[in-house]
């Protein structure tokens, strides 16, 4: 299974370097941000499974930035875990207004911030696993794996069915085909960019009999993006 990654967004170094340290111990993959410009770069670079966003950073707050990744749609479902100084109840409240799922004050303990992350992971799982993603009346199940049109399954391998997944959870985005092999491939596993071509072609021979093909769009000079704007 591979380790949930954490984005750390927070300006003070030494805060940072502990919730790293406990973080990697725990199994978790961690990437680092300094404020709300690098931490947008990390998203868009690969999601994150969770964002600890430190509510005082210099340019755009933590609370502004927790705001903004709830308005996108590729980050509206993307759990965010509010680190601050500020203990007030209004200061919680406004917090979790903003769209945080949890609040965690300091000083902390790593065993805490730690407890606290896998409830909130925990939150998002079961419903995760039982979404069905649909798009035009194409429909894929995440729990079962399979894609289906009305009655008929369509036959698709591993890999496409993750590109596909991957298409139909970010839709309406242009993604380079180094992005999508960040994404869908993984970022340990060394393959040529053109290699996305040849799956993207394969995938859209299986859709093309049920006219989803053209779903899957070719954005020239940049990559490809999934849309229902045909």
């Amino acid at each position: 299974m591979n380790a949930k990654r954490i984005l750390i967004v927070e300006d003070e170094q030494p805060i940072r370097e502990m919730v790293v340290f406990a973080l990697a111990n725990a199994g978790y993959e961690v990437q680092e941000a300094a404020d709300a410009r690098q931490a947008q770069s990390c998203i868009a670079e690969r999601l994150p499974d969770l964002v600890l966003l430190d509510w005082m950073l210099p340019g755009i707050s933590g609370i502004d930035f927790a705001r903004r990744l709830k308005k996108e749609d590729l980050t509206r479902e993307l759990p965010v875990i509010m680190l601050t100084a500020r203990a007030e109840e209004e200061d919680k409240v406004q917090g979790l207004e903003s769209g945080a799922d949890d609040y965690v004050t300091k000083p902390f303990s790593p065993r805490e911030l730690v407890a606290r992350i896998r409830a909130v992971l925990r939150r998002g799982g079961p419903a995760a696993e039982d979404e069905i993603l649909r798009a035009n009346g194409l429909c894929l199940d995440l729990a079962s794996h399979r894609v289906s049109t009305g009655e008929t399954l369509l036959d698709m391998g591993p890999t496409e069915y993750r590109l596909l997944e991957f298409f139909m959870s970010h839709p309406e985005r242009v993604y380079s085909r180094g992005q999508l092999l960040d994404r869908v491939w993984g970022s340990n596993v060394y393959v040529e960019e053109r290699t996305v071509d040849v799956h993207i072609r394969r995938l859209r021979k299986v859709l093309e009999p049920h006219g989803y093909d053209a779903l899957i769009q070719t954005v020239r000079g940049s990559g490809y993006r999934f849309s229902t704007r045909v």
